[in-house]
């Protein structure tokens, strides 16, 4: 019996392929976290802009969060008081792309054109373009170019990630389509090439017929492949990790749960994922692959640690942090070690 009991717990999860989102459809984030007593909540979609922040700043005691990786190690170099308890690494589709027009066809040809990556007001970590820039990074590596050797040109956003949740705008949905202001400023010609992933590249690349670049979200070299949602992280705060590890535990269940029925129900967590990510089945097998089922676990292997170190330090040397921090500090093994050990026995 703990001696401190609580009521409810915030979480949060981002609309990707993620095992806690998977565990939540299934219905085993619940029926765990019922079993003790907790009532789940759900930080994103609170109608209150400053519970919602705390998606994107992990300010919320009692909270835990699965997502793309940026907000969270942004929060930790701001000094919150988090715990980094598992890492989940699902490939997705990330290209550069252009229109016929502009005569780009290969990455080299990007040589002194203009690249268009989104600029979002002041308010929270820019993750989309802090994503965009290590996407246009690695591409050019991988013909020995740089940044410089392009014109970044700034697309500047008028509402930040935190406007509200309706609107006309919207026509009834819960946010915009991704990239659509680096899409039109892609038909207006204001710049030549940008950056897009996942579910929401895929779809926008087919709705304006254009010409893939460079395709390496599947690239054989990891550092190539690693950016906000490659990999992703399971954090908490750390009163929840001291006070209360037997729900931490709870939720790794949860999560290792989902992982094993994904890989027994490759069909069905295709339709669950598209149904997380606000996509297409066939959307999720052309951005994903054939096999998502088998990477929707949770670990912290030390390939896994370094590639969130990798990005990290990726992060700070362009600016992104509030100041430098040491991952094997942020990390907390107890929790997942306590559960295999408890599974083992």
């Amino acid at each position: 019996m703990t001696s401190n009991a609580i009521s409810e717990i915030w979480y949060t999860r981002c609309p990707v392929p993620t095992p806690v989102g998977l565990a939540a459809q299934l219905g085993y984030l619940e029926d765990g976290f019922r079993s003790e007593g907790v009532m789940l909540k759900s930080i994103i979609d609170s109608p209150d802009r400053n519970i919602r922040q705390s998606h994107f700043n992990h300010t919320l005691d009692w909270s835990f969060r699965h997502g793309g990786n940026v907000p969270p190690i942004r929060a930790r170099s701001e000094g919150r008081r988090t715990r980094l308890v598992g890492i989940t690494w699902t490939d997705e589709f990330q290209a550069i792309i252009t229109l016929p027009e502009t005569g780009i066809r290969t990455t080299r040809d990007l040589k002194g054109r203009r690249f268009g990556i989104a600029r979002r007001p002041e308010g929270i970590v820019d993750f989309m373009r802090a994503t965009a820039l290590k996407g246009l990074i690695s591409a050019l590596s991988l013909e020995g170019l740089s940044k410089d050797d392009v014109d970044i040109v700034e697309i500047a956003l008028a509402d930040s990630v935190l406007a509200s949740q309706e609107g006309p705008s919207l026509f009834g949905l819960k946010r915009r389509q991704a990239y659509g202001e680096e899409i039109a400023a892609l038909l207006r010609g204001e710049v030549d090439a940008i950056y897009v992933k996942g579910t929401a590249g895929i779809n926008v690349a087919n709705l304006i017929g254009a010409v893939q670049v460079l395709e390496f979200g599947f690239h054989p070299d990891p550092k190539i492949r690693i950016n906000s949602g490659s990999p992703r992280v399971l954090t908490v705060d750390e009163l929840l990790a001291e006070e209360r590890p037997d729900l931490v535990r709870k939720l790794i269940e949860a999560i290792f749960k989902a992982s094993a029925w994904a890989e027994a129900h490759p069909e069905e967590t295709r339709r669950f994922v598209a149904r997380e990510s606000g996509a297409t089945e066939e959307q999720v097998l052309a951005a994903n692959g054939p096999e998502i089922h088998r990477h929707l676990g949770l670990g912290l292997e030390p390939d896994l640690i370094d590639a969130v170190e990798h990005y990290k330090n990726f992060l700070r040397d362009f600016g992104f942090l509030a100041g430098d921090f040491d991952i094997g500090e942020w990390v907390d093994r107890r929790h997942i070690d306590g559960f295999a050990e408890r599974a083992v026995a």
